[in-house]
């Protein structure tokens, strides 16, 4: 291509010069056709030609930074903690996922006092829970227009815009203050146990 570019360029003048030769003028014109061909096609190849300028060294990529904690699994290690505790203090889980069908209502509902005293000391001690209304159930309330849609459940016949006036079934709970341990989540993929195997030695 840099060949052609120099063979090009010395031949375009070249011909130019010849036709101002008098012993040239019965051949001016195909001359100047040539000199003409010749520029032109120097024009055509530099414009076309790929540019001779290094181009720019693209960016070195950056080494890969270590990936963020994942978000995900750490508020599910978090989640299992807090059934851990439940566990721990209330014994929910054995409540919940034992088999309460072979035991008399009796045992049934001594075994729920002890669940619900100590379930409820785990929310009292890392929550600070309010009931929406302070109304007692029963009772007919308002509900005013621009409501936190989060802290009503509507039901039955629902027409027009708020305020809406209905009977509370439900006060509702919120918290406003969480004190929550944080958890380191465990290596891998596995999420740590909401209660420990215990095995007796002997």
């Amino acid at each position: 291509m840099r060949a052609l570019l120099i063979v090009l360029a010395l031949a375009s003048p070249a011909l130019i010069g010849l036709t101002l030769v008098p012993e040239a003028a019965p051949h001016q014109f195909l001359l100047t056709i040539g000199a003409l061909a010749a520029g032109g096609l120097l024009l055509l190849v530099l414009l076309v030609a790929p540019s001779g300028e290094s181009k720019p060294a693209a960016a070195p990529v950056a080494a890969a930074a270590p990936p963020p904690p994942d978000l995900a699994s750490q508020a599910e290690a978090e989640i299992v903690s807090f059934l851990a505790l439940l566990q721990e203090k209330g014994r929910l889980v054995d409540f919940a996922m034992d088999d309460i069908t072979a035991y008399p209502d009796a045992q049934v509902g001594a075994a729920a006092r002890v669940v619900h005293a100590g379930c409820k000391a785990v929310l009292a001690e890392h929550f600070r829970i309010t009931p929406v209304r302070t109304e007692d159930e029963g009772t007919k309330i308002s509900v005013p227009a621009g409501y936190p849609a989060d802290a009503y459940r509507l039901v039955g016949r629902i027409s027009g815009e708020p305020p809406f006036s209905g009977t509370l079934v439900h006060r509702g709970w919120k918290t406003d203050q969480v004190k929550l341990p944080r958890v380191i989540a465990v290596a891998g993929d596995r999420l740590p146990a909401i209660a420990p195997a215990e095995v007796e030695l002997k």
